[in-house]
Formats: structure tokens, C-alpha cells, sequence
């Protein structure tokens, strides 16, 4: 089940890099930078529960401490990615990664990470997985 949640982890990572490019490309000039990064985020929470909905019982928790498991190694994935990846390859400055989760400023990013952790339970107690 493990190798099963790290591999799916990084279909969720395609589904984001593909919606940080639509956010460039198309979202944030029709939109602007704050309505931009709003609707992507929602798109890419949306991608997230559909992915896992679809997933989950390929994935295969057999009960809820499984799946939180499984969400908070995907959101330690994600944020180790983000963070990691985000200043040390694209050599983006701390302040700038966390501008994104500045919900005074209009950004709900947070939600990704939230989205995230639950995806694995919530998915797997609709799918009838978990008592």
C-alpha cells in the first residue's frame, strides 16, 4: 500500500505542475493574479478529491489511521516539494513561497495542503473503504 500512496503522490504532482501551467498561461491573464491563483486553487483541490476519489482503492487503506497516514505523507511530500523545490531549484526566496499561503492577502493556498492531508480519508469514507 505504501509504494502504491508514494506513486500516486506523484500523479498528484503532475496534476499540479499541469495546473500551474494553466494558471500562467491562461487563468492569470484572464483574470489577474488574485482571482487567478483563487480559481486555480480550486481547480487544483477539485483534481486532488477526483484523483483520489478514482484512486483510493487502488491505493488500499483498510481503516482510518491508514489513510490520515497516507495524507500526511502526501502533504509532507507536497511540502517538501513546494518549499524544497521551490528555493532551492527555482531559488524563489522564503517570503515569496510563503506569500501563497497569506490568507490576509487574498491567497488560499493553504487549502491545497489541507485538501491534501484529507484526500486519502474523506475519499476512502466515500468510497464505503473505512467503518
Amino acid at each position: 500500500m505504501w509504494w502504491k500512496a508514494v506513486l500516486f503522490w506523484f500523479l498528484l504532482m503532475l496534476l499540479a505542475i499541469l495546473n500551474g501551467t494553466l494558471r500562467i498561461k491562461l487563468i492569470i491573464p484572464q483574470t489577474g493574479l488574485t482571482a487567478g491563483l483563487a480559481i486555480s486553487t480550486v481547480i487544483l483541490c477539485a483534481l486532488i478529491l477526483f484523483a483520489t476519489w478514482t484512486g483510493i482503492r487502488w491505493i488500499g487503506p483498510t481503516d482510518p489511521s491508514k489513510a490520515i497516514v497516507i495524507g500526511a505523507l502526501w502533504l509532507l511530500l507536497t511540502l517538501g516539494f513546494e518549499f524544497g523545490a521551490g528555493h532551492f531549484l527555482f531559488r524563489k526566496p522564503w517570503s515569496e513561497l510563503l506569500l501563497d499561503y497569506d490568507i490576509l492577502k487574498g491567497r488560499i493556498w493553504i487549502m491545497v495542503p489541507i485538501v491534501t492531508f484529507l484526500a486519502p480519508w474523506l475519499m476512502a469514507k466515500a468510497r464505503g473503504l473505512l467503518s
